[in-house]
């Protein structure tokens, strides 16, 4: 049966995070063809309905195909569309974000870029960033989700270091340990090879989900 209307473009973007020199970059990929030819984008593309049975699987397909790993985590960001942010034509597109514990798939199309030092993106992709950059910092602060970013096992120290990154300010280290051993959210595996004097124990995530704090990290105001 046809449509009696026409039908908008439909696309997912995905917002790849990760950690790479102890800063938080994520993955650009380039345009291959016009509209915005050579320039840098993010990865993703438009639904194969032969192909994905839904959203999330064009996500983790394109995911895939960019970076040859799957993700600990995928989350749906939000919707975006309008009639202007695609000179071809009205077009929407499911933003979705992930987090990889090691930076994968860059080569001569692909590259991990500082959040904080993004060139100009095709489309709309530079909102999509900021988007999804407030959300990972603001479930940082009441969340495990941070620690997706970590390949495992990982320390406290280390665990401590990436919610610093993602936060982007210093935090207590008594009560970091404190809240982190407090939720049971890890698992011990065992000490692990350390710079310092003795070996600190590694952990890994028991459960692949988040686990949320009853209290955020940001200090109360005077």
């Amino acid at each position: 049966m046809a449509l009696a209307f026409p039908r908008p473009l439909l696309s997912v973007d995905v917002i790849i995070f990760s950690i790479l020199n102890n800063e938080l970059v994520l993955l650009l990929t380039r345009r291959p063809a016009e509209p915005f030819l050579g320039q840098p984008c993010l990865p993703g593309g438009f639904i194969d309905i032969d192909r994905d049975e839904d959203l999330e699987a064009c996500a983790r397909r394109k995911l895939l195909e960019k970076t040859g790993v799957a993700t600990p985590y995928l989350e749906q960001l939000a919707s975006f569309g309008s009639a202007t942010r695609d000179p071809r034509g009205w077009a929407a597109t499911v933003a979705y974000f992930a987090l990889l514990p090691l930076p994968a798939g860059a080569g001569a199309d692909v590259s991990w870029r500082p959040v904080a030092n993004l060139p100009p993106l095709a489309f709309d992709h530079e909102l999509l960033c900021q988007r999804a950059l407030e959300r990972l910092r603001a479930k940082g602060e009441y969340s495990s989700l941070p620690a997706f970013l970590l390949p495992e096992p990982f320390t406290l120290p280390q665990l401590q270091q990436v919610y610093e990154i993602v936060l982007g300010r210093p935090l207590d280290k008594s009560a970091f340990r404190k809240r982190m051993l407090d939720r049971d959210f890890l698992d011990e595996v065992g000490l692990q090879p350390s710079s310092g004097v003795r070996p600190a124990m590694g952990y890994r995530i028991r459960q692949r989900q988040l686990d949320f704090f009853s209290q955020t990290f940001r200090p109360k105001e005077l």
